[in-house]
């Protein structure tokens, strides 16, 4: 994905969004291509609603439990529940994971070409599994895949970036999301990483003053 192109198209199609371009500055996007996806998507469920510092020991004493710090489904299977428990993982989380290490060994979720996939079909696969609702599915096409046309409606800082830019009184249901960002196609994701920027450097101007 250009980054130079999606901007120029982002800057003609929406002149509130090139305000919130020229604010933030460069695009630094870049999707964490060196994971597995099975890693990522185990990453991504172990830090479901945990801030980042809780959620990243935990997920580091997950992955020391197999060779390389590399997860891998037939051997998260055997994986006792007391030794996940140890590790700091929920009970819910476990069965999680499980259902997710399930449906790969079973081929259900086709995790080693799930990228030869389109993003609904990907959508489809990972929402199958229990714990993987619509907005994680939308991580792992945004920051493991790099799609290039993904909007998280649901997501509360890309709801708030826009009302931001738009001067809302109110934050923006799901389907205004999707309203104001269909402009913003075929580079949704870019327009994304812009918003969630927008409000750390909105955040980093006031603790600086």
């Amino acid at each position: 994905m250009s980054h130079q192109r999606a901007i120029t198209h982002l800057r003609k199609a929406d002149p509130r969004l090139a305000s919130v371009i020229d604010t933030v500055g460069r695009c630094t996007f870049a999707p964490a291509g060196h994971l597995a996806h099975f890693t990522a998507i185990t990453r991504s469920i172990v830090f479901q609603q945990l801030s980042g510092k809780a959620a990243s020991t935990i997920y580091g004493r997950f992955a020391a439990l197999f060779e390389d710090d590399t997860p891998v489904a037939h051997k998260l299977l055997d994986l006792e529940e007391e030794r996940l428990r140890a590790a700091g993982l929920s009970r819910q989380k476990i069965g999680y994971l499980r259902d997710l290490a399930q449906r790969v060994n079973s081929g259900d979720v086709p995790i080693d070409t799930l990228d030869e996939l389109s993003d609904d079909e990907i959508t489809a696969a990972l929402t199958s599994v229990k714990g993987i609702g619509r907005w994680t599915a939308q991580m792992f096409l945004m920051f493991r895949l790099g799609r290039p046309d993904v909007l998280p409606d649901l997501d509360l800082g890309i709801q708030k970036g826009i009302q931001r830019a738009y001067r809302m009184r109110k934050l923006p249901t799901p389907q205004r999301v999707l309203e104001v960002g269909a402009k913003w196609a075929p580079y949704r994701t870019v327009a994304s990483w812009y918003l969630w920027r927008s409000l750390d450097a909105t955040a980093e101007n006031r603790q600086g003053k």
